[in-house]
């Protein structure tokens, strides 16, 4: 059984091996990831060979004086199996500490520096540190030196995991920093794949209960126990490492999640045979700090450590170890010492194990750095190791490299590879259709180009004819020949400019100094113009006026003072830049306004949100709608509306900053986006200026109008709301100023977005509650002032969800109210009313007319009145049984419209009545014109008319204005005696309210109609 757990925890630490694998791969660039993989396994092969042919024998063999094991090399044979089994544990250990050190010094060491550094730890570091601590652990008598002073190190803490932090301290020291690293302080060099990287963290994990569980080397009662210890010490670790870079820095960071339990490992495995419970997860929790603040501390020092070895091996392991004499049971430590003795032992193993690791490797790895660089060179690095040590390329890489080597040669005129399939192979494909455009733009020029250098030396003429300019300059860059062309472009002879320097006279002030490098160079400088190439700079005219030009030098002799000299063929390219501007004009803006278009509006909202979750500032967004534009196209014409647009473009452009953004969305709508230090009442501000240049009459084909906006504001602070939402936002503030009257502006305000959820919730869940029986009508009375016997009812609509509850007309009726499921809500209102009639009539019940209110969109619909003359005659019915209620509201908007329809009901003898007067500012002449039978009070005005002057002028003035105008008057919302004693003095008809009866169920109707009137009363 001791045999099996000894090689069964041997099997858990080298499964550990594979979760430094993917934990290194995870935590570094995706352009390093195999090199990293690949030296995790090289190192184990280098390491696990050397412990088997040395470092076993120096570790375990005869000792020297407590320093070294003399015996015991090429272990194996003739070995019992108890020792074979410890053997293969320990080569899993010196694996793992030979692993640390390259994961430290990841993405800039060599492969070869790889290789040293395994040799140095594995052979001269782990087996002699490995013999003071643990030497006789095999034949089971203690001869290291540290050991037999009393040093304990249960599983390694300081053995494994500190040697390897200590050396890994070295070998970064002498390599350096990443490049780039600290070039800014705050840079954080970011891992290619941190869900691997959480795998490998899980898997070394796991392999630790190997590492501490295995190091009894027996399978004992002790096991158990150091197990849970192991991972409540990983829980704590994990646990602080998270609170304290939350509290520091206000994030959490998944990589100090990792290096947290990595760190309560490392701290409790010298000490978890030796504490209880508690203990183990007070030493975690404090190594999950040092973890934090140590990493911290290698920042400042500027001391580059890839995956934070050195916090988390090193500085954990130096804790743990300390943490035996603070809290290991001395009975179960079973050293003897009290435990300042059992401390200053500790200090010294510490102080040793350190010394000797940290000098030897730092003076080794020196040397050897001096004659054989460790480090692999600036180019190497800035391209990944993966291709520089393992010539392995990616999609991305090769794209690159042939774009560089285009770029490089100045030749365009190959395609660049393309990988088929993917998203790298369809930027390649763009890629090269774009060079395929600019080719055939200049390759009839070109071919004129190259007919004449090859015929330059044969044919003078050619020099005299070429329509690009062709000068000569020898090595003092005086020009020596000019031609024709020359003379036209820069708009100066040749006799003047003979003789002198091309340079000065012809090129911008901060390129000469370049240019005169060039040519002392021969022109074969990297930079600058070059030799053969097309070169692309800006050269000045005689008159100043700078222009784009595409330059080619070659090289000629002069034979006769055995000088070189040195043609410049130039080619004014204005027109090709202006086209490439206008192309990229036409992709960024609008044709017909010369704004901003859409997408270039959300690259740079997107830009400007992500800027400011860096730094502090605020997005601001106006949302633009000019208010009844359709009406303007369809009266004017579409090239009216268009020159309306250009008109609105140069507004806006007036009235907002340099640093603004206007742009066009779509239509007849705009977008406006505001950046920097900005309030509320900044954009408030700003709104209200946009709006008054808005109103400013513009003649439009003889017609002077005035063109009204509404305008929707968000607001980003932050970055906390992106660009989509943001859109949204402003969208629905707009559509918020347009119910408010229009011709004004709005702020977003979080119920809003509520109330578009509401909207969209009811659109789509009222056509299943008509299906669903969801929907039914309740019935109020009206009743004589006189009499005070019920004259009629007024259908009311109700909808009782079954999740929702009661859903109010005033919440749904608005939403639809505008659209076609108005009119479908309105036709089944009507069917039931006067199906309800007809069941009334069935059962021998007076009939008496039924209000049913229909809205402006409604009355206006083709289908309104075939539909109630469909309903009246399937049931036999009178039609002055019913009586159509509309809003003053809805006939204020089209009264032309709305007086033909009303006159088409009336026609089918259809009684009408205007609901809600006096809250609709309609016009009386146009009240004169409407052929309707009732007024009815709205109960705003009726609700203090017995109290309120105001009040009670108005329903005097309304009820004196019916009767002028031989109509029927309903006072609406009647709750009490007094409101009702009033109205009857005026003179009122009817009313209608709770104090007579709330609206009731069909089937109680009967018993209302039943009661003598006083008893209603």
């Amino acid at each position: 059984m001791d045999l099996l757990w000894i090689l069964f925890g041997a099997m858990l630490v080298f499964m550990m091996q594979a979760g430094f694998l993917c934990l290194e791969s995870g935590l570094v660039r995706s352009k390093n990831s195999i090199n990293v993989a690949a030296k995790n396994i090289t190192d184990f092969i280098i390491s696990s060979t050397l412990f088997w042919a040395f470092g076993f024998a120096f570790m375990f063999g005869d000792s020297y004086a407590g320093l070294i094991g003399t015996n015991g090399f090429f272990f194996g044979d003739d070995a019992p199996p108890l020792d074979l089994s410890i053997f293969l544990f320990q080569m899993m250990f010196c694996g793992t500490a030979a692993t640390l050190v390259s994961g430290a010094v990841a993405e800039r060491m060599s492969y070869h520096g790889y290789i040293i550094t395994s040799i140095i730890i594995s052979l001269l570091i782990y087996p002699i540190v490995g013999h003071w601590a643990w030497g006789g652990i095999v034949s089971g008598t203690t001869s290291g030196w540290l050991a037999l002073a009393g040093f304990v190190d249960f599983a390694g803490s300081t053995m494994v995991h500190s040697v390897g932090g200590w050396v890994a301290l070295a070998a970064i020291i002498v390599i350096g920093p990443r490049i780039g690293r600290f070039n800014d302080e705050k840079r954080h060099i970011p891992g290619s794949n941190i869900p691997i990287a959480m795998l490998g963290a899980l898997l070394v994990w796991f392999g630790w209960f190997g590492f501490n569980g295995g190091s009894t080397l027996a399978w004992t009662d002790a096991v158990p126990g150091i197990l849970l210890n192991t991972c409540l010490a990983a829980f704590w670790g994990g646990i602080a490492a998270i609170v304290i870079k939350y509290l520091t820095d206000g994030y959490i960071d998944i990589s100090q999640i990792i290096n947290g339990v990595l760190g309560g490992l490392v701290a409790i495995t010298a000490n978890c045979h030796a504490v209880s419970v508690v203990e183990a997860a007070f030493i975690g929790g404090i190594a999950g700090f040092i973890v934090v603040y140590s990493s911290n501390f290698l920042v400042y020092l500027k001391l580059d450590d890839a995956i934070g070895v050195i916090p988390v091996h090193l500085f954990a392991g130096i804790w743990g170890t300390i943490a035996v004499a603070l809290f290991g049971d001395p009975a179960v430590l079973g050293t003897g010492l009290s435990k300042p003795d059992q401390l200053a032992s500790q200090l010294t193993g510490i102080a040793a194990i350190g010394l000797y690791s940290f000098s030897v490797a730092y003076l080794l790895l020196s040397l050897i750095n001096k004659k054989f660089p460790l480090r692999v060179s600036a180019e190497a690095e800035l391209n990944g190791l993966n291709v520089s040590e393992h010539r392995v390329t990616t999609e991305v890489f090769d794209l690159l490299s042939a774009m560089n080597q285009q770029q490089a040669r100045s030749d365009y005129s190959s395609p660049v590879p393309v990988e088929p399939f993917t998203e790298v192979g369809q930027i390649a494909q763009e890629y090269n259709r774009v060079i395929d455009k600019v080719q055939q733009e200049i390759q009839e020029r070109d071919r004129a180009f190259n007919a004449f250098k090859e015929s330059e030396y044969r044919n003078g003429a050619i020099l005299e004819a070429a329509m690009d300019c062709i000068i000569t300059i020898n090595q003092q860059a005086q020009i020596v020949t000019f031609n024709p062309a020359a003379e036209q472009c820069f708009g100066i002879t040749a006799g003047i400019v003979l003789g002198e320097d091309f340079f000065q006279l012809f090129m911008e002030e901060e390129s000469r100094k370049l240019a005169a490098k060039n040519l002392a160079k021969g022109f074969t400088m990297g930079e600058g113009l070059v030799l053969k190439r097309q070169n692309i700079a800006n050269l000045t005219r005689y008159d100043k006026e700078t222009f784009p030009a595409e330059i080619v030098v070659t090289q000629t002799t002069d034979l006769n003072a055995f000088k070189k000299q040195y043609t410049l063929h130039i080619r004014d390219i204005t027109k090709q830049v202006k086209l490439q501007n206008r192309l990229k004009l036409l992709a960024y803006n609008d044709p017909l306004t010369g704004l901003y278009n859409r997408t270039y509006l959300m690259r740079t909202l997107e830009r400007l949100i992500v800027k400011y979750t860096e730094t502090p500032g605020t997005v601001v967004l106006m949302f633009l709608d000019l208010d009844q534009f359709k009406r303007i196209n369809d009266t004017l014409g579409h090239n009216a509306g268009d020159i309306l647009l250009r008109e609105v473009a140069k507004r806006l452009k007036r009235v907002i900053r340099d640093s603004d953004l206007v742009a066009r969305w779509g239509g007849d709508e705009f977008v406006i986006v505001l950046s920097g230090q900005l309030d509320e009442s900044l954009a408030t501000k700003k709104a209200n200026e946009i709006l008054t240049v808005m109103r400013d009459p513009i003649t439009l084909l003889n017609n002077e109008l005035t063109v009204l906006t509404s305008i929707g504001i968000a607001m980003s602070i932050n970055g906390e709301v992106n660009a989509d939402r943001l859109l949204q936002h402003a969208d629905l503030a707009m559509y918020q100023a347009k119910n408010n009257g229009r011709n004004t502006f709005s702020l977003f305000l979080p119920q809003m977005e509520k109330e578009a959820q509401l909207h969209s919730w009811i659109e789509n869940e009222l056509p299943n509650a008509m299906q669903q029986h969801q929907l039914y009508l309740q019935y109020q009375p009206k009743v004589c002032c006189v009499t005070n016997n019920i004259v009629g009812f007024e259908a009311l609509l109700r909808w009782q969800h079954p999740e929702h509850g009661f859903v109010s007309p005033g919440e749904f009726i608005p939403v639809i109210e505008n659209t076609n499921l108005i009119i479908t809500v309105g036709e089944w209102v009507l069917s039931e009313v006067t199906q309800q009639l007809a069941n009334w009539r069935d059962e021998g019940l007076p009939l008496l007319p039924i209000a049913v209110n229909i809205s402006g969109y409604h009355l206006h619909s083709p289908t309104l009145i075939p539909y109630i003359d469909q309903c009246l005659r399937q049931r036999s019915l009178n039609p002055e049984l019913i009586e159509i209620e509309i809003t003053e509201g809805a006939l204020t908007g089209n009264s032309d419209e709305s007086i033909n329809a009303m006159r088409a009901l009336k026609e089918i003898h259809i009684k009408l009545a205007i609901d809600d007067f006096g809250t609709g500012y309609s016009s009386l002449s146009y009240l004169k014109k409407f052929p309707v039978d009732i007024l009815k009070i709205d109960r705003a005005f009726v609700r203090e008319c017995y109290s309120n002057k105001e009040d009670a002028a108005i329903c005097k003035a309304i009820i004196s204005l019916a009767k002028s105008l031989e109509l029927q008057i309903v006072a609406e919302g009647v709750e009490n005696q007094a409101q009702l004693a009033f109205l009857g003095v005026q003179g009122c008809d009817v009313y209608q309210g709770f104090y007579f009866s709330k609206a009731v169920d069909a089937d109680k109707v009967s018993a209302l109609l039943m009661e003598p009137a006083d008893t209603a009363l």
